[in-house]
């Protein structure tokens, strides 16, 4: 057995015995969450890759119940934000006080401070907010006056918001959005699941979330994800399909040119590639297949690419530029 096969074993193994925990998880949300495995399948993708997620859905879908039992079963800290016009960036980082008994300015940190944070209806927040919120997301840290605190690993931001069309909504800059692994688009529950839901809810005897996983085992699961297998030709197709955002024309896809404005960042290929690992792990797999690519590949670029008029003319939208993509960038 060469060396990189026992190298591979080794890992499989891990990625079995963390696979578990995993699995626990999952059980635990699943005590709560009725249906919306998407969104946990995601959220866990986030949380493994060490990404932040942008969910787009309209009210009333779990998504608040799904991201504070996800805290509870990993043992970390929840707090929820409801992003408003009004609200200041110090209503999110904290403030200085000033204390006139010492003459020295105390610091308060603000809700950023916890684990995991819900940042509900963002696309609701001004600017300046919105600029507060991409230093702890991008540099994992916060800064007070003159003081700069690191944030508490594992730190996960999951910002909800409602379709653009709403009333009292506007895009979020590019920049900002570009900071989001992950864009989820959550539709309804289906017959089944919507008849579960309003049975659970009937009953008055709330379920008890067990601790499935420490932050510490997720930061061992993280080191695992991070060692996961992924080919050379593999990181090739992964840039392949970015680059394809691009220069359509080099790639077969020259009636879509005049569909993208703006192709996908180089966040796109980074993102794709940690995401897969991730997604890979959560089937139990130490290695990452095109289908892994495929089957996380709309989440990470669909905020990326920015259409044109003719696009929406058309009635196109970025899943659909992204379908035409991979029907036609070679798989190896």
């Amino acid at each position: 057995m060469s060396e990189e096969e026992t190298m591979l074993e080794e890992l499989t193994q891990q990625v079995e015995e963390k696979g578990l925990l995993i699995r626990k998880l999952r059980e635990e949300i699943g005590k709560i969450i009725v249906g919306q495995d998407y969104m946990i399948e995601r959220m866990l993708v986030g949380l493994l890759a060490d990404g932040h997620l942008l969910v787009e859905g309209v009210p009333g879908l779990a998504k608040t119940t799904a991201v504070k039992t996800l805290a509870q079963a990993i043992q970390t800290s929840f707090q929820r934000i409801q992003f408003t016009p009004d609200l200041l960036p110090a209503d999110l980082i904290g403030t200085q006080i000033y204390l006139p008994k010492t003459g020295e300015f105390h610091i308060k940190k603000g809700p950023l401070f916890h684990n995991i944070i819900l940042a509900d209806e963002i696309n609701r927040a001004p600017a300046k907010v919105q600029s507060a919120l991409l230093e702890a997301m991008q540099e994992r840290q916060v800064t007070i006056g003159e003081e700069t605190f690191p944030l508490d690993a594992p730190f996960l931001v999951m910002a909800t918001q409602n379709p653009i069309e709403q009333e009292g909504t506007y895009p979020l800059p590019e920049a900002q959005v570009d900071r989001f692994m992950l864009k989820l688009r959550i539709s309804y529950p289906s017959k089944e699941e919507e008849k579960a839901i309003m049975k659970r809810m009937a009953t008055a005897s709330e379920s008890k979330v067990a601790v499935a996983i420490t932050p510490k085992e997720i930061l061992t699961a993280r080191d695992i994800v991070n060692q996961i297998y992924i080919d050379e030709k593999l990181q090739d197709y992964i840039v392949d399909l970015v680059f394809a955002t691009r220069d359509p024309g080099a790639y077969r896809l020259s009636a879509i040119k005049q569909m993208i404005q703006y192709g996908a960042s180089p966040r796109a290929s980074i993102y794709l590639n940690q995401a897969s690992r991730a997604y890979a792990f959560l089937h139990g797999r130490a290695y990452v297949t095109p289908q892994d690519i495929k089957s996380i590949g709309k989440d990470i670029m669909r905020h990326r690419i920015i259409l044109t008029y003719e696009a929406e003319a058309e009635n196109l939208d970025t899943d659909d530029i992204i379908d035409r993509i991979f029907e036609s960038v070679e798989v190896p």
